[in-house]
């Protein structure tokens, strides 16, 4: 491998030469056990959405025993920092969709799989997390650094978190001002780089009415009818063309029996795109097909009317990094310097948040191999895992060696 890139015109000798970079390499491949037994302990500790508490505590114990000045903020990110300000963030969300019932439901198979729900969303991310916070300290003896270097497990990624974890440390955080750069390690696979965020608005269609005996009260207004007429209205929204849209209804509730006529039903839709401006039309179409069913409802009921009613629940900004950001050119120049290959993509992570700010941002896998997301059945394959924490401690120590301010590439 070349030790430099001179296409992309960024010289890596300078780091890969240095003795303590290359110490501190060489721990990823001489730690890979203490790795992989960090990572089945913290999938372990359960940590759904909004109850991400206990593996954050688990969290600060293992910053603070490699040698870490951490803390616990409001939001529940678990924030360790090495160096002064100006900041560049490490970042990997806590929260799962699934949590283990037992300890038992993560097990390392007889090929060394770890299974079970979050071993990789996001229990790679936050092993790779692990691994450099212990890196970094077992390898003191780095190059000039201008900035200093900030770990964050945050809570509220997944689902109706609305990234809130991140909002906090990106926006509200006493060091929010000082951050001058993300990675977000999101997954395993380091084929892609997310450098463009997906944005999503979610929502909770509610029809409420008086309710009633399915036989003696018929005529009254149905909340269960006007929303599934809502849905079906909604779902006749044409998505044609660029830019590249998307909307789901996931869930559908209400009613308590086959012969009463419901009080309330509700529905909950994810709406997304890589535009703002498309998720406001689809939005409008939504309210819209809300109260065109209502109308018609109210229209056919002899009885008592219904109300609808469209409440926001989460939104992540679309938005996307500059192309001539310096962040952006560093890992595609350590990618070709490691022989990954990359491409970009736009996806839904922390990163919307500081892409949003304008701050330069990314999302990047911890490396090793993984799939059934979101799933009882998710898998984790650590083989070839140290290149991927490889690749994050290049793109970081290129960052860190920035001088002070704005890094290169900041959008206005």
């Amino acid at each position: 491998m070349a030790a430099h890139s001179a296409p992309l015109g960024i010289d890596l000798g300078e780091i890969v030469e240095h003795r303590g970079v290359r110490e501190c390499l060489q721990w990823f491949t001489r730690e890979k056990q203490w790795v992989n037994e960090a990572h089945l302990q913290l999938c372990r500790v359960p940590a759904l959405t909004f109850l991400e508490g206990e593996r954050a505590a688990w969290f600060l114990e293992q910053f603070r025993a490699a040698g870490w000045d951490a803390s616990i903020d409001r939001a529940g990110n678990v924030i360790a920092i090495d160096g002064q300000a100006p900041y560049v963030a490490l970042t990997a969300h806590l929260d799962t969709v699934i949590a283990p019932r037992n300890k038992d439901d993560i097990a390392v198979e007889p090929d060394g799989r770890l299974t079970g729900p979050g071993v990789s969303d996001n229990g790679a991310g936050l092993a790779a997390l692990l691994a450099i916070a212990r890196a970094w300290k077992a390898c003191p003896n780095r190059p000039e650094l201008h900035h200093g270097l900030l770990l964050a497990a945050n809570t509220g990624e997944e689902g109706e978190g609305n990234l809130r974890g991140m909002r906090r440390l990106a926006k509200d955080s006493p060091v929010a001002r000082e951050i001058k750069a993300f990675v977000v390690v999101d997954g395993a696979d380091t084929g892609h780089i997310t450098n463009r965020a997906l944005g999503s608005r979610r929502f909770e269609i509610a029809f409420t009415g008086p309710g009633g005996h399915s036989w003696s009260d018929y005529g009254v207004g149905n909340p269960l009818h006007a929303l599934c007429r809502a849905v079906a209205l909604f779902s006749e929204t044409r998505l044609d063309g660029a830019p590249k849209s998307a909307f789901n209804v996931g869930l559908i509730e209400g009613g308590s029996s086959v012969n009463a006529i419901a009080h309330a039903a509700l529905a909950k839709v994810d709406i997304r795109s890589e535009s703002n401006e498309k998720m406001d039309e689809l939005v409008r179409a939504l309210s819209s097909a809300v109260d065109r069913a209502r109308d018609i409802e109210n229209q056919r009921a002899t009885g008592g009317k219904v109300a609808g009613k469209l409440k926001e629940i989460g939104s992540r900004p679309a938005a996307a990094l500059p192309e001539d950001a310096a962040i952006l050119r560093y890992v595609r120049a350590v990618d070709a310097h490691l022989g990954i290959r990359s491409r970009l993509n736009c996806s839904s992570t922390d990163a919307n948040v500081p892409l949003s700010l304008g701050i330069p941002a990314i999302a990047i896998g911890g490396g090793g191999a993984g799939g059934g997301a979101h799933t009882a059945q998710e898998w984790f394959r650590p083989e070839g895992r140290d290149l991927g924490l490889k690749r994050i401690l290049m793109v970081l120590l290129l960052l860190l060696r920035e001088s002070g301010g704005a890094l290169p590439g900041t959008a206005k």
